[in-house]
């Protein structure tokens, strides 16, 4: 069962040009079904029954899989079930009732300019590390970049004279982005003092190291990520939470939505429009505390004028 997936996985990764995290996710999700499977007697994929699915899904909403995760795992496995038999491995499709639940509209989730300052501030740029992570959250939210876009970065995509860095997408697509001073200052300070220390090869290409002088993975900038949110007293965090401060601090500037689809690398502009509509939410909800405000002082100012003489005699001796 274990081939199976691998070809499926490589099918993937040429026909689609699927991004590695899409393909680790599959290859994650089938692996769990093939093990649930296993373990009530099927051997092959054509022995597993819409029985067996089902049962799968109850397991998962029993361990208290987030819906958005069993919707991405139904996604897969009726996938991988219609390549099974498109590549006549197996004969049917058992997934044909297999339905996904309902997800609800994602909402992304964005700090504030005050929690940014406060994740900012949780690091110690006195260290070789320390100026690293510095440069990388100050890159981040100066461009929007995906984290695994950052830390493919390398130290050639940089140009810090014209004060911006190249930075290759999703597809092979490649955009230039434009720092701000802060990362500017941020990113020549890591590069002329604390990436000296952590790089222990000369050759090295990568922007952004680990301690053993290598690449920063994904997963090690996720870790210092959470670490530094703990210390500044920040619970709702994600690997991408920074890049979507970004979109929304470009569309509060007055950023053409556009605009923002370009730096942000979205191939559809329908992605980019989730900002929009959290930014037109906000703004919204600012206009209407402006107005409870507007109101509140108009009402005070009646009552004034409304007020006996006296009354504002005392009221103003008070």
């Amino acid at each position: 069962m274990e081939r199976e997936i691998q070809e499926y996985v490589q099918a993937l990764a040429s026909q689609k040009r699927s991004s590695e995290n899409t393909l680790g996710a599959y290859r994650t999700d089938l692996r769990q079904l093939a093990s649930y499977v296993q373990e009530r007697g099927a051997r092959e994929w054509d022995e597993v029954t819409p029985a067996l699915l089902a049962g799968f899904i109850e397991e998962l909403n029993r361990r208290q899989y987030a819906t958005t995760s069993i919707a991405r795992k139904i996604a897969a496995v009726k996938s991988f079930f219609h390549y099974l038999l498109t590549t006549n491995i197996i004969s049917a499709k058992p997934t044909a009732d297999l339905g996904a639940p309902r997800v609800e509209k994602y909402v992304p989730a964005a700090l504030s300019h005050d929690e940014v300052e406060r994740l900012l501030a949780a690091v110690n740029t006195d260290t070789p590390t320390g100026q690293r992570d510095h440069a990388m959250l100050q890159c981040l939210y100066a461009t929007g970049m995906r984290v695994t876009e950052l830390v493919m970065t390398d130290v050639a995509d940089l140009d810090l004279a014209r004060g911006h860095i190249r930075c290759s997408g999703r597809h092979g697509r490649e955009r230039l982005l434009p720092l701000r001073p802060v990362a500017q200052h941020a990113l020549a300070e890591y590069l002329n003092d604390g990436r000296r220390v952590l790089t222990h090869n000369a050759n090295e290409p990568s922007l952004f190291v680990n301690h053993h002088g290598q690449r920063l993975t994904r997963q090690g900038f996720w870790l210092i990520m959470k670490g530094y949110a703990r210390a500044a007293g920040i619970s709702r965090i994600t690997p991408h939470t920074l890049r979507h401060s970004f979109a929304l601090e470009m569309l509060g500037r007055g950023v053409e939505l556009r605009t923002v689809q370009e730096l942000l690398g979205h191939a559809n502009i329908s992605t980019t429009q989730i900002y929009n509509h959290l930014h037109q939410a906000k703004a919204t909800s600012i206009e209407s505390v402006l107005d409870d405000i507007e109101a509140l002082q108009e009402h005070s100012l009646r009552t004034s004028d409304n007020r006996s003489p006296a009354a504002t005699q005392a009221a103003a001796q008070r």
